[in-house]
């Protein structure tokens, strides 16, 4: 196992312990890594890890949200691993090509675990997103550029999306969360 899958391992360890309610969508996580096919690769229609963040503003009240150009919804920031074992720095990476902002930070261990189908598009066909998903802190400054995977980017108060019914289910339970946390 490659030094950068241990470590992923020791970081699923770590998100059991602290959320032992999630062992069913854990285990999904754990058997992927385990594929000797590799799953961080795209390619791997079967499924494959993706790697996102939940991007908050220095006070830690507000996520930076994506209106996602190929899914039509609000969502984190994030995309695929290309081969990135290092799903910390791949979080880290899109978040910065996403927002375009300097001085992003990621805060160590895994935030939230996500097993989600992506339908067919552009001839590529449905399949599952693995995605792991990470804290990122803003810098000091927060005033984003929205990139060509976006058709918008926004700030969100982290209390109005948990209590949103229209916000992503996936969204609702990171920003309780988040709340919890603080």
């Amino acid at each position: 196992m490659p030094n950068a899958d241990a470590a992923l391992a020791a970081d699923f360890d770590a998100y059991a312990r602290r959320h032992p309610d999630e062992q069913d969508t854990l285990a999904l996580f754990r058997a992927l890594l385990d594929d000797p096919q590799d799953p961080f690769r795209r390619e791997r229609l079967a499924g494959h890890f993706t790697a996102s963040c939940w991007l908050v503003d220095r006070a830690g009240e507000r996520v930076l949200l994506t209106h996602h150009r190929k899914l039509g919804m609000w969502l984190q920031l994030g995309g695929h691993a290309d081969g990135e074992r290092d799903l910390g720095q791949a979080a880290l990476r899109e978040a910065e090509e996403e927002s375009g902002l300097p001085g992003l930070r990621l805060a160590p261990g895994i935030f939230d675990l996500d097993r989600h189908w992506i339908p067919e598009h552009k001839g590529v066909p449905g399949h599952w997103h693995y995605d792991v998903r990470y804290v990122v802190h803003a810098g000091e400054c927060e005033d984003f550029v929205v990139s060509p995977e976006s058709l918008d980017l926004a700030w969100r108060r982290i209390d109005a999306l948990a209590a949103d019914p229209e916000a992503d289910a996936s969204l609702r339970r990171m920003a309780g969360k988040w709340m919890a946390r603080r």
